[in-house]
């Protein structure tokens, strides 16, 4: 699925299907989101570092980018495939992970979606 602007777009389930089968989930959201709580296994790089960290994403693998709502991820996304990766943006964000229970952790436990 694609958005109106063409960036590819998966639902929540599909997201959690393609990271179970290996590919990287990119968290983009800020510090303190980050850190109120997170997709289990999610690699952090914030939306404002991407292009100075490139070389720490994988161009080997499929990667699936969320924020907190979609938005950010989406602009990331559409940078990263006009890059040549294969990636994704997850619709609804880590909103809509959390609704769907796939799990929301922090350091010391359950988190939030900040």
């Amino acid at each position: 699925m694609t958005t109106g602007d063409g960036v590819p777009e998966v639902d929540v389930d599909e997201a959690k299907r393609r990271v179970d089968a290996g590919a990287m989930l990119l968290d983009v959201r800020t510090e303190d989101e980050w850190e109120a709580g997170r997709a289990p296994g999610a690699t952090w790089i914030p939306m404002r570092e991407i292009q100075a960290r490139q070389d720490e994403i994988p161009t080997d693998r499929p990667i699936v980018v969320i924020c907190r709502t979609g938005a950010r991820s989406g602009r990331v996304t559409e940078a990263l495939t006009a890059s040549g990766y294969d990636a994704v943006n997850v619709a609804g964000g880590l909103v809509a992970w959390d609704a769907a229970d796939l799990g929301v952790v922090a350091d010391d436990g359950p988190g939030t979606v900040a």
